[in-house]
């Protein structure tokens, strides 16, 4: 598996283990960050597996990407609100500068 592919700054690959499996992980991100998104994949396969006794490994890696991809849209939508939110707090200030200004002339 290869994250984030770049021959300049390819480095010694970093093994992973995740659901009982090790992974060679080659690419050019900190060693410490890949053994935190393994960590982070292998407890979602693992809760997954616990919460659905599904045995087959390829099943519940569909699983937790499912989940993990549900978990990505959701803050991905709620960081737009967010965003819509702060766009329209912003315009309301600047309208009320624009009137003090307009005073102010």
């Amino acid at each position: 598996m290869v994250l984030r592919y770049n021959l300049k700054t390819m480095s010694a690959p970093v093994k992973v283990q995740i659901l009982g499996q090790t992974y060679a992980i080659r690419g050019d991100l900190d060693e410490r960050y890949v053994q935190k998104l393994a960590k982070y994949v292998d407890e979602k396969m693992r809760a997954i597996s616990d919460a659905t006794a599904i045995v087959d490994t390829q099943k519940v890696a569909v699983l937790a990407a499912l989940a993990i991809a549900d978990e990505l849209h959701s803050i991905q939508r709620d960081r737009g609100e967010h965003e819509e939110l702060l766009r329209e707090q912003a315009e309301r200030c600047l309208t009320l500068v624009e009137r003090a200004l307009k005073q102010t002339a």
